[in-house]
């Protein structure tokens, strides 16, 4: 297992700053580029939110030599697939082809690194912020539940912190968007130094070497970033909160500030998260929905980022239950865990769950030089597969029992979002 658990690669750094990461793996018929640029929402001010989320629409938007919509055509057309994400800490942009098409890949991510401010006009801006300012309409404030975590991270957060904003926006600050605004956020963030680059997968080290040198080599190192460094201010006291939405079935949410990506309690959260909610098997769920049935359903889950985290139970109740009851039963389970512990078997099948996830993921080429690109943000070190692991394996019952009582103690923001025709009800 542990060698299955390390990879051979070869990292080096461009005279422009750019990280290129490589991983042969000829046992894959596919070839998967990874670039990662250090640029989220966090890289965002107050009043001016939104821009790392824009910039995963406007990338496909076409640069000095590629038309409008063409990356897409390209890379489909070659039988590849692609797209993009963007987090608190960074913006991402992912290929996977077949081998004889990585020319065309590292072309098509070199020329809008280098050549997108060419290509980016008004008209272009204000098409991608309608589609921006729709699709936020459409996941977040017309979809049920959809401003549930606006709502929390911006009383989990200080109002200056950069977790307290929406990912995608403040629809009045994508609507204000200037062109001289998006042109300097680019100028910024989007340069070589501000990446890592990860080709996995069946190609030649050396023909690879070549290209990246060959379409990346030339453009232009930007002016040196420094990290981000805020830090979360503790809650003083719970915040408890009512949203009333077109929902047919009221949801509860309970989340604490936690630990940062692989940093202190991180994994044993992860751990904790399966004790609770991670399948039917766990507690909350064998008790809410199996036992009681007065849930329909639970989730739990740590959501790890660079400067925090945050450790969040959700539940969804059924009808004609009040979200009293379930907020009772929910911290009489935390309780019981408290001063009771986990069972070696309890553990044991926790630890195995995460593994097997672990393991799944590591199957697809594109996923694992996602992963890749992870830990060289985070750790620095490419190949922390088997440290990433090893985490969940050393994990004891005790370690679970004390974040438990040590955490979920603490204030906590608490939300319910109620059906509307309960707004003039007592609820």
């Amino acid at each position: 297992m542990n060698d299955f658990l390390r990879i051979k690669y070869e990292k080096y750094t461009l005279p422009n700053g750019l990280e290129v990461i490589l991983f042969p793996d000829p046992t894959t018929p596919l070839t998967a580029v990874n670039i990662w640029y250090k640029v989220g929402s966090a890289n965002e001010k107050p009043g001016k939110t939104g821009f790392a989320h824009l910039f995963e629409h406007m990338m496909f938007q076409g640069s000095k030599n590629v038309p409008k919509q063409m990356h897409f055509k390209y890379i489909q057309e070659a039988g590849g697939n692609l797209n993009g994400s963007t987090s608190f800490d960074r913006t991402n942009y992912y290929q996977t082809i077949p081998p004889n098409y990585l020319e065309l890949v590292l072309w098509l991510e070199s020329d809008r690194m280098e050549f997108l401010l060419p290509a980016l006009n008004q008209e272009k801006l204000d098409n991608q912020i309608d589609v921006v300012k729709n699709e936020r309409r459409q996941r977040y404030d017309n979809a049920p539940y959809g401003l549930a975590w606006q709502i929390i991270y911006s009383n989990l957060y200080q109002r200056e912190h950069p977790y307290s904003w929406p990912i995608i926006g403040y629809m009045e600050d994508i609507s204000c968007m200037t062109l001289q605004d998006v042109r300097f956020f680019f100028q910024t963030y989007y340069i070589p130094n501000n990446a890592s680059l990860v080709i996995g997968g069946n190609f030649d080290i050396s023909e690879a070497k070549d290209l990246v040198e060959k379409y990346f080599g030339t453009i232009a190192q930007g002016n040196i970033l420094s990290d981000l460094s805020p830090q979360p201010l503790p809650l003083t006291e719970p915040k408890l909160l009512t949203h009333f939405d077109n929902v047919q079935l009221p949801r509860i949410y309970f989340t604490w500030l936690s630990e940062p990506a692989f940093k202190g309690d991180d994994h044993r959260f992860d751990v904790l998260a399966d004790l609770l909610g991670g399948s039917k098997n766990s507690r909350l769920y064998k008790n809410l929905v199996f036992e009681k049935e007065i849930a329909q359903s639970v989730t739990v889950f740590q959501h790890s980022s660079k400067l925090s985290g945050n450790f969040s139970i959700i539940v969804t109740i059924k009808p004609g239950v009040s979200p009293d009851l379930i907020k009772e039963e929910v911290f009489k389970e935390i309780s019981i865990l408290n001063n009771e512990g986990v069972s070696a078997n309890e553990l044991q099948r926790a630890r195995n769950s995460i593994k097997s996830s672990f393991i799944y993921s590591m199957q697809n080429i594109g996923s694992l030089a996602d992963r890749i690109n992870e830990y060289n943000f985070f750790l620095k070190e490419p190949d922390s597969f088997l440290f990433d692991l090893q985490r969940y394996q050393s994990i004891t019952e005790s370690e679970i029992q004390n974040i438990s009582k040590k955490y979920l103690s603490q204030p906590y923001v608490e939300l319910r979002i109620l059906p509307k025709d309960k707004e003039n009800q007592d609820c």
